[in-house]
């Protein structure tokens, strides 16, 4: 099994990334978390990884780090929650954040991703209270875009507004978030839609 994989960041799309390691790409699907802290294209990255086989594919899945993976891993042992809702779950909420949730019984946090609704965030919930405080929360995954998630901030106004403008929801957080690590955490609406809108057309 692929547990990690440490190279070159070649190419980025929507939800994937292609790493090159040693001449070989390697396909990875990716949360808009983890596209954000791989850095930039031609940079060296590492990627913790996930092979999931079916019956007619193979998917590699690719965090930023272990915690992520550990949590994605829990989140699709529910009922409901495959590989691409366990992602969307994962761009909306840091670690940290979807531990709090659980552990408080918030679904309304989780039914914030894309594709999550008010009966499978309280299912996720549910299921996931009693064992939320044994696995990590925080780290570099959640420092990427975690403020791109709290209602209300600047960058959830951008990421709403490039939404808007037809972007779909992973590529504005994605934007959003480069564009506020470029700003800083203050900076405003205007000037994150307008540096957000650069990334996101490049």
């Amino acid at each position: 099994m692929i547990a990690k994989l440490k190279g070159r960041l070649d190419e980025t799309g929507e939800d994937w990334a292609i790493v090159d390691v040693q001449g070989v790409g390697y396909l990875v699907h990716c949360s808009a978390r983890t596209l954000s802290a791989l850095g930039e294209v031609g940079e060296a990255c590492t990627v913790h990884t996930d092979l999931q086989v079916s019956e007619n594919d193979m998917r590699l899945l690719g965090f930023a780090e272990s915690a992520e993976r550990d949590w994605f891993r829990l989140l699709t042992q529910v009922q409901g929650v495959g590989s691409k809702v366990g992602l969307a779950i994962l761009s909306a909420l840091s670690t940290g954040e979807l531990r709090d949730a659980c552990a408080a019984g918030d679904a309304a946090s989780v039914a914030r991703a894309n594709g999550v609704g008010p009966k499978l965030a309280g299912r996720i919930v549910n299921e996931l209270k009693d064992k939320a405080g044994a696995l990590p929360g925080g780290g570099m995954a959640g420092v990427a875009v975690g403020s791109v998630s709290k209602a209300g901030s600047a960058s959830a106004d951008a990421v709403s507004a490039l939404e808007n403008l037809g972007f779909k929801p992973a590529v504005a957080a994605q934007a959003v978030a480069r564009a506020q690590a470029e700003l800083g955490e203050d900076a405003a609406e205007g000037e994150l839609i307008r540096v957000a809108l650069k990334r996101a057309a490049g």
